[in-house]
């Protein structure tokens, strides 16, 4: 396995200059670093390539879509866009040097629609489908993650997101799961991993609170037991979010500090993925 860290720790604004984390996340060891794309632009994925290189690290990407690039609508235009947003995004994950890219993918992220969904679903993947000679062409991966009720009405579950990755028919598409969401949303956390399989592309890591893995109660053996059922051996990335009072923790409703230092929360966390993991 690798074991990775979302640079979004220690970031204020989504913009912020990365290349600063990227020794941070060097010296503390970690195999690779988890990227956004929100701020990206091709400019500065070339230039955040040969810093990621010179560090000795190895990347992953992840994203989102925004309503004017809604790929669950039935409006032909905005799928239009949403597909475009995609395909940028691909390319810059394989400009950044990476080939794994996830997140909320397939739809605006906080927008509900639930007496559509069926329909929504369908929508997004018909767009997804259309991206499969586009992945195998940069070598990219597309994971779609499920995430909790609070933040979609799309995707929640393990099997939703599975689901989802099948209707695609592409082998580049499958599923992304993060421990603090499959908290809210299942029912067994080891099953809905095990139902992932060989579908699972990406898997995040932080406690109930999104904090350090190990501070909570998140069922950890049950997550390491259902990882090792399904010989994985993919990226684990802690995506953990812990300061309030800054845009990117506003957008994540941190609204109080979970751990008072983004690098210690940071070592403390790869000392634990090594130790379960």
């Amino acid at each position: 396995m690798k074991f990775g860290i979302h640079a979004g720790l220690w970031m204020a604004k989504w913009t912020d200059e990365i290349s600063p984390i990227l020794k941070i996340v060097a010296d503390i060891g970690f195999d690779g670093v988890e990227i956004s794309l929100l701020g990206m632009d091709t400019h500065k994925a070339k230039e955040l390539n040969k810093i990621i290189k010179d560090h000795g690290l190895e990347v992953t990407c992840s994203d989102g879509l925004s309503v004017s690039a809604d790929i669950t609508s039935s409006d032909p235009a905005l799928q239009e866009k949403g597909e475009e947003h995609l395909k940028w995004a691909v390319k810059t994950t394989a400009i950044l040097g990476a080939n794994n890219l996830a997140g909320v993918i397939y739809a605006p992220w906080g927008v509900f629609d639930p007496k559509n969904k069926k329909k929504r679903s369908e929508n997004s993947v018909k767009v997804l489908s259309r991206l499969d000679n586009y992945l195998k062409s940069h070598d990219v991966n597309l994971g779609i993650e499920a995430i909790n009720r609070f933040e979609t009405d799309l995707v929640n579950t393990s099997n939703e997101a599975v689901s989802m990755a099948k209707a695609s028919n592409s082998s580049n598409i499958g599923v992304l799961l993060d421990t603090f969401h499959l908290n809210i949303e299942e029912k067994d956390i080891k099953s809905a991993i095990v139902n992932a399989g060989e579908h699972l592309k990406h898997f995040h890591v932080s406690d109930n609170d999104r904090g350090v893995p190990g501070s909570g109660h998140i069922p950890w053996s049950e997550i390491k037991s259902g990882l090792s059922d399904i010989n994985y051996n993919g990226w684990i990335v802690a995506e953990i979010f812990v300061i309030s009072g800054n845009p990117a923790s506003s957008d994540l409703n941190i609204w109080r500090d979970i751990e008072t230092d983004p690098t210690k929360a940071a070592k403390l966390s790869l000392e634990f993925m090594r130790k379960n993991f």
